[in-house]
């Protein structure tokens, strides 16, 4: 089976400013379609990348206050899968120490906030989440 090769690549630097999450599902859309996925995974990917630049602008403090994605139609010569990655330059965090998030002690919780992570894994086939020091980096995939 031949390797999948990056057939179109798609870059963004985003502000982290109010509403700029729309932004980026517009893109998502715009690419998952030329991937010609389905109208459910299109959706799904938009609300991913949705969730996660939400996460990097409320959690990343980074300086720079800048997002950069980078969308990523990988196949052999048609669209096969879609990759977005997410990356900030802020203070990172450790993935591995991230709960999941408990239903009924969120609803009996007055912070009902903190499913980020685990609706971005629900949505995608495959993420990756490295972070440290220097900041974070999503990398989120949907075959088509």
């Amino acid at each position: 089976m031949p390797e999948q090769a990056a057939l179109r690549e798609i870059r963004l630097l985003l502000p982290m400013a109010p509403d700029m999450e729309m932004v980026a599902s517009q893109a998502a859309t715009a690419v998952a379609e030329f991937a010609r996925m389905s109208a459910d995974k299109v959706d799904e990917v938009r609300m991913a990348v949705v969730e996660a630049c939400i996460n990097a602008f409320e959690h990343s403090h980074a300086v720079d206050k800048v997002l950069e994605l980078t969308f990523t139609v990988l196949g052999t010569t048609e669209p096969e899968t879609l990759c977005v990655t997410v990356r900030d330059h802020g203070v990172g965090f450790a993935p591995e120490c991230v709960e999941d998030p408990c239903i009924e002690a969120k609803l009996k919780a007055e912070r009902k906030r903190g499913w980020g992570i685990k609706i971005i894994r629900g949505l995608m086939d495959n993420v990756k989440i490295q972070s440290g020091a220097d900041g974070t980096t999503v990398v989120m995939c949907k075959s088509r």
